[in-house]
């Protein structure tokens, strides 16, 4: 079908008598392989078909496309169809003839083909629709043609046809059909193109098409900067533009991109103070709503989230962003918990009950499944047990519990803080229990706070004075084993000598418990005294957080430590086992390496206006916060002072019982002639549970055994039972 439609073609061309239909000879005999002489001449205007037997299916073919007859075509087999024409071939014939017989003159404009007699019109719509066609099959690739130039077709004026004489067609015998060719494709040849040389480039100054002003560009310079990652430029930008009054309507965003560099520059406290100042005029201005979404991504990063809690509380009757809501309201629940706690340590309970109040009714605004609602919910049941409401607190901490099980489908990145809610409401459950004397639930409770983690050590301690009150001596003493232990020697529980002294005494083991008592003394008795020294100077509140400074700085040393440093060493652990004491120290320690920082900056940056004014607001934060933890640490000192009076004057309690016994065994042997006993053998087994091992304890420690401990009394009074059992009614169990 492809053959007859570019005969159709070619047919065209010689009818419009356009030489630009012809092909050159050589490409012509090369698409077909016909030989040069089986291509006679045809004469002029008289299209002669003939046609053998051997080709008839061929040759009617191709005549009823060249025809165009109406009628269709029988089926027929490809053959090869060769032209005829007057005179002599010549060589480079094609699938048409010869080339050089088939130029046509076109001076005429006029172009007959033959068809029964019968002479054919074409217009330029048959001619362009028929050119396409042939393009079309020139694009298609069954037959592989060599390239040629592109048709050039020169419309005539007018084209008219005079009725055509009759035709005589003669039939004349076409010679025999030569064997068919296979068609080679032309190798391809590859052509090295030599490198181009590069066109000279040319440079011109920049012209300013945007149709901003030259401050809106600084500002944009600006914004480019941060963009980039160059936060330190785009802060001083920043800056440069709020020091100019001319720009006083580009202040505002200036002022919220340099707090944003700031907070990408990691100086957290310098990005507050910025924030705070767009929060200072008001709501209605452009970034209120975006700097107080900023707060919030500030109380992640630094330590102490107390440090916001003033700044979020200020604007607590503004309407928040939806996903900031929750974490807003527990924010300002953990305020009004602290306020709360404050004004009871001055003894102002009518308005620390309005804050507890608060906090139970923000605590209700968060939903179940919410990230906050586990510390919510721990919030409000610190709350009932203030209240001493016993029922309501245990069900909130059982609500704590609940939800942070193991397992659950939580918020991305809060293990960690469902970890540690966790673990405090299981802690604030035994104490509840503990408060109410159900000492064995409260051993329950106590033990299920994970081993190793940071109320471990704390629940450890605790849990030996429930197992005391309940008589078992045994489990306790193998607690304070642990605490004891080279691993724990910096933890503070001077407590823990005292219950271990009672115990002895207890068992009738008077010796031990004498023993213990002195080393109690060794070891707390010159902290106390130099806590008494420290609370008489008449100090600002400031210069004690000094102290416990200086203490920092000298544990961070190598330096060889005297008597009197191990002891301020102690205070120091003992000031910061306060935990708001602790989280202002960190808040300082922050604004410390935030100073240091600015020396490490680039110089552009470090003798700028700007990084003065940063570290003259650091400093002013510093002082506050040092002002703050003075009073913290002499409060805390204080308490721990009155406690460690308190823990002196029971081990003098307990030498006197310890000597009053002691004395009246003596009296009783000299009446008995020395036979009177009051101790004697205890009968013991180290059998143990199937998961367990006995492995006698001599001395060493070792870190997996840690919080297995149990103890063994191998002697003790002859009123073992009878002295359990007592103490275990006045218990309350």
């Amino acid at each position: 079908m492809r053959l007859l439609l570019k005969f159709s073609v070619i047919g065209l061309g010689l009818l419009l008598g356009d030489s630009s239909f012809a092909q050159p000879d050589d490409q012509m005999g090369a698409a077909t392989g016909d030989s040069p002489a089986s291509t006679p001449k045809r004469k002029k205007g008289i299209r002669k078909k003939k046609r053998s037997d051997a080709a008839t299916t061929a040759s009617d073919s191709i005549t009823a496309s060249d025809s165009e007859q109406s009628t269709p075509s029988p089926s027929r087999k490809r053959g090869t169809r060769r032209g005829t024409r007057d005179g002599s071939a010549k060589s480079g014939t094609g699938k048409y003839g010869s080339a050089e017989t088939r130029q046509r003159s076109t001076s005429t404009g006029k172009s007959s083909a033959s068809k029964n007699g019968t002479a054919k019109k074409f217009n330029r719509k048959s001619r362009s629709k028929a050119a396409r066609e042939a393009a079309a099959l020139e694009n298609a690739g069954d037959i592989s043609t060599p390239s040629r130039l592109p048709l050039s077709i020169s419309a005539p004026a007018k084209i008219t046809s005079p009725e055509p004489p009759p035709v005589e067609v003669k039939k004349t015998i076409a010679a025999p059909l030569p064997a068919p060719t296979v068609i080679s494709t032309p190798p391809t040849i590859q052509r090295v193109e030599k490198p181009l040389k590069p066109a000279p480039t040319m440079t011109f100054e920049a012209v300013d098409v945007s149709g901003k002003t030259a401050e809106r560009q600084r500002l944009d310079v600006a914004l480019h900067q941060f963009k980039e990652e160059h936060y330190d430029q785009a802060a001083l930008t920043s800056s440069e533009l709020m020091q100019d009054p001319k720009l006083a309507e580009l202040h505002q965003d200036a002022n919220f991109l340099l707090a944003k560099s700031l907070y990408r520059m990691g100086m957290y406290h310098s990005s507050l103070v910025e924030f705070s100042k767009i929060l200072s005029k008001g709501s209605q201005t452009r970034f209120f709503k975006s700097s107080l979404e900023w707060l919030f991504f500030i109380s992640h990063k630094t330590t102490n989230e107390s440090v916001i809690l003033g700044e979020i509380a200020k604007y607590s009757n503004e309407e928040f962003p939806e996903r900031f809501r929750n974490e807003f309201r527990y924010l300002l629940a953990r305020y009004h918990f602290v306020r709360g706690r404050a004004l009871d340590l001055v003894e102002q309970k009518a308005e620390a009950g309005k804050s507890f109040d608060e906090v139970k009714r923000l605590a209700l605004t968060i939903p179940k499944g919410d990230p906050f609602y586990p510390r919510a919910k721990y919030l409000e049941g610190l709350a009932y047990f203030r209240e001493d409401k016993f029922d309501a607190s245990l069900e909130s901490m059982k609500e704590v519990i609940r939800v942070t099980r193991p397992g659950t489908v939580r918020a991305e990145g809060m293990e960690r803080q469902d970890k540690d809610v966790r673990e405090l409401a299981f802690m604030q459950l035994a104490r509840t229990h503990y408060g109410h004397r159900q000492n064995r639930y409260a051993v329950y409770y106590y033990n299920k706070v994970e081993r190793g983690g940071k109320q471990w050590l704390e629940a450890l301690f605790e849990s030996s004075w429930a197992s005391y009150r309940i008589g078992q001596y045994e489990q306790a003493l193998g607690n304070l084993i642990t605490l004891s232990s080279p691993f724990f020697q910096e933890e503070y529980f001077p407590e823990a000598l005292i219950l271990k002294a009672v115990i002895y005494y207890e068992n009738c083991r008077y010796r031990e418990s004498s023993s213990i008592l002195a080393d109690f003394e060794r070891m707390y008795l010159p902290v106390h005294d130099q806590l008494e020294v420290l609370l008489k100077k008449e100090m600002d509140a400031s210069a004690y957080y000094n102290v416990l400074a200086d203490i920092q700085k000298k544990n961070k040393t190598t330096v060889a430590k005297n008597d009197t440093d191990l002891i301020l060493e102690r205070i120091l652990r003992l000031a910061l086992t306060d935990k708001d004491l602790k989280n202002t120290n960190d808040s300082i320690l922050e604004l410390e390496a935030e100073i240091d920082s600015l020396g490490k900056r680039p110089d552009n940056f470090k003798y700028s206006n700007l990084a003065k004014n940063l570290l003259e607001d650091l400093k002013k934060q510093r002082e506050v916060l040092i002002k703050k933890g003075g009073v913290m640490a002499k409060g805390k000192l204080e308490s721990e002072l009155a406690e460690l009076k308190k823990l002196l004057a029971n081990g003098l309690r307990i030498k006197f019982e310890t000597t009053t016994k002691e004395k009246e065994f003596l009296e009783e042997q000299l009446k008995a002639g020395g036979q009177a006993e009051i101790v004697r053998k205890y009968k013991y087994s180290v059998a143990v549970a199937d998961d367990q091992l006995y492995w006698p304890y001599e001395g060493e420690y070792w870190r997996d055994e840690l919080g297995t401990f149990q103890y063994t009394l191998t002697k003790g009074c002859i009123e073992r039972s009878a002295n359990r059992v007592e103490h275990a009614s006045r218990a309350g169990d």
